[in-house]
């Protein structure tokens, strides 16, 4: 059985002998190279309508996106998991120029697409018509540049302006201890393990780690609000210059997606909030509370085991195989080649994430505590994985996918796993893994749709002025009131939770919530198309992964006859999630 100190961790020798190996920096020699030759090409065809010489560009490119994508990974590897290697953080700060330079040639070469004449370039050269799309994208978004002497600019500030703030969050959030008073003792511990108190089934504990956290966010309040101001008033003051109406509107635009459909998928979670409340009160009657408070929302109900680690390997092994032989496969080779940093840590990032390495590699970090969620989490990033391994024969250009379409796997993995278990379990068990499907589909809609307000009107907010973190609290508090609603108790929520979530604190992209709720409710989707037609749904299931990064989330959409502009698709998806509230609710009263 895994033990905290059993866990694994990574691999990253198979990658490079250390953070400050001779293989290392000549890698990332090689890289600076390749950097500096594309601005040569970008100088040498400037002003020229020339098909060939941007199929030649876009291949050397996609040569240097590859190489940079592993250098920033690695990197990535060790400034996750201990904020105070200083040779990580070293080489990360040695990396921020070069990035910045690679933002320099993306926005000439979006200029250049803008500029050439497509329809003539695409049917000259191979290259450009297997990256029509990105390049019609590239020609679109030229309509929302600045001179590039302004982009040079923006992209040389952001390394001290918005990207400093947002590692400042980071790095300071990974260091704080956090003092824990129970009942019977008390406990300095981090601020994972203080918020993954949650999950305990002692009211006291969880009770203890909310007011710690509390405690502790507000003892920082002041950095994490000037955070907060400096990123959203550099995406404002940019978003303004390039001519977009609104943040919201180039979130959008890089997600490939409309406006028509968000609100089509946003007007279905308002209508649904009836539901996640009934959910709400049968939780609360489940573990004997009139109404929850904010530190019951991942209190564990049903008769749920310990799920060690090596359980949860065996069990998203099984599941993923039962799906395919691919899929399995590729579960057992992130196992057996250690691609996943498992334990919490002092200096360790909070969260889970999942990062493409190089290849078809990936690399996964969680914070892995014995609970179905984690499993569920684990099987949640492995499906990123997956999304890799299918995107990996595709060029860097052809792999961008926008966050919407970035969560189709993943949710879709979590399904697998959750509902396969769940139809063989007992009554007691069952319970368990409703509670924590319900749980997961409420922070999903009801909690991201509290942080889609609080970050609309944070941006309304910050185009007059800064806001102080007492104004930031009470917003947050106000979305809370408004998508919660009396489904919990109103004098116990969570004013903070803008400083506990890193979403809100990057520079390049905006809104980073409703994608969460759009790939719940398209895996919902699809799911349940598989479930109707497994052998049709795999064999356009890889090719539709393998696509997220060539196509619009609308005509993806449309591969499975699904139209996400209207309302009707989301009502559906939202209504498998009513149906395990209905069994939810008949469970806890006969249990």
């Amino acid at each position: 059985m895994s033990t905290a100190t059993t866990l694994p961790s990574w691999n990253t020798s198979t990658v490079f002998s250390s953070i400050e190996g001779d293989d290392f920096r000549a890698a990332r020699n090689d890289w600076a190279a390749r950097v500096e030759a594309l601005e040569a090409m970008l100088d040498a065809s400037e002003g020229k309508d020339d098909a060939a010489a941007l199929a030649s560009f876009l291949q050397t490119l996609n040569e240097a996106l590859e190489a940079g994508r592993t250098l920033g990974a690695y990197i990535q590897c060790f400034v996750s998991t201990d904020s105070r290697n200083e040779a990580a953080l070293a080489a990360h700060s040695e990396m921020q120029p070069l990035m910045a330079r690679m933002r320099k040639v993306n926005a000439r070469l979006v200029s250049w697409a803008g500029s050439v004449n497509l329809e003539a370039a695409i049917e000259d050269a191979p290259v450009l018509l297997e990256h029509e799309f990105v390049l019609r994208r590239m020609a679109k978004e030229a309509q929302h540049q600045m001179s590039m002497p302004e982009e040079a600019l923006a992209a040389d500030l952001d390394i001290t302006g918005g990207s400093a703030w947002g590692r400042l969050r980071d790095n300071l959030t990974s260091q704080l201890g956090v003092t824990v008073k129970f009942p019977d003792r008390i406990e300095r511990m981090t601020m994972t393990q203080a918020r993954n108190l949650a999950h305990r089934r002692d009211r006291d504990e969880r009770k203890a780690g909310y007011e710690a956290e509390l405690e502790t966010w507000q003892e920082h309040e002041t950095v994490f609000a000037a955070a907060m101001n400096s990123i959203k008033g550099q995406v404002l003051t940019l978003c303004k210059r390039r001519g977009w109406d609104s943040p919201l509107d180039e979130t959008l635009f890089y997600n490939n997606m409309d406006r028509e459909s968000l609100d089509a998928m946003l007007t279905a979670a308002r209508e649904a909030l009836p539901t996640f409340r009934r959910y709400l009160h049968a939780k609360a009657r489940a573990i004997g509370l009139e109404r929850l408070a904010w530190f019951d929302l991942f209190a564990p109900v049903g008769a749920e085991d310990a799920w060690e680690y090596d359980r949860a390997q065996q069990l998203v092994l099984e599941r993923f195989s039962q799906f395919s032989e691919k899929m399995g496969a590729l579960a057992g080779r992130a196992f057996q080649e250690n691609w996943i940093d498992v334990p919490p840590k002092d200096g360790k990032r909070d969260g889970a994430f999942c990062m493409g390495l190089r290849g078809d590699e990936s690399r996964i970090l969680l914070n892995y505590e014995p609970t179905f969620n984690w499993v569920g989490t684990l099987a949640h990033e492995l499906g990123h994985a997956y999304h890799n391994l299918c995107l990996s024969r595709r060029t860097p250009l052809q792999r961008m996918t926008p966050m919407t379409l970035a969560e189709t796997a993943s949710i879709f993995c979590e399904q697998i796993v959750r509902r396969s278990v769940l139809e063989d379990a007992p009554d007691e068990v069952a319970l368990a893994i409703l509670e924590d499907a319900l749980r997961a589909a409420n922070q999903t809609v009801v909690d991201i749709l509290s942080r889609f307000q609080f970050e609309s009107r944070c941006f309304e907010g910050r185009e007059g002025r800064e806001l102080s973190a007492s104004e930031m609290r009470t917003i947050m508090l106000d979305a809370q009131r408004d998508t919660y609603g009396e489904g919990l108790d109103d004098s116990a929520l969570h004013p903070y939770m803008w400083a506990a979530k890193p979403h809100y604190y990057s520079s390049s992209r905006s809104f980073y919530n409703f994608p969460y709720m759009f790939g719940l409710l398209f895996g919902l989707g699809l799911f349940a198309q598989y479930q109707r037609s497994p052998q049709a749904f795999l064999e356009v299931y890889d090719d539709l992964l393998s696509s997220t990064g060539m196509a619009d989330a609308a005509s993806l959409a449309a591969r499975f006859d699904i139209d996400i502009r209207t309302p009707e698709f989301w009502r559906s998806s939202l209504n498998v999630v009513a149906q395990d509230v209905e069994r939810y609710e008949s469970l806890v009263a006969s249990l």
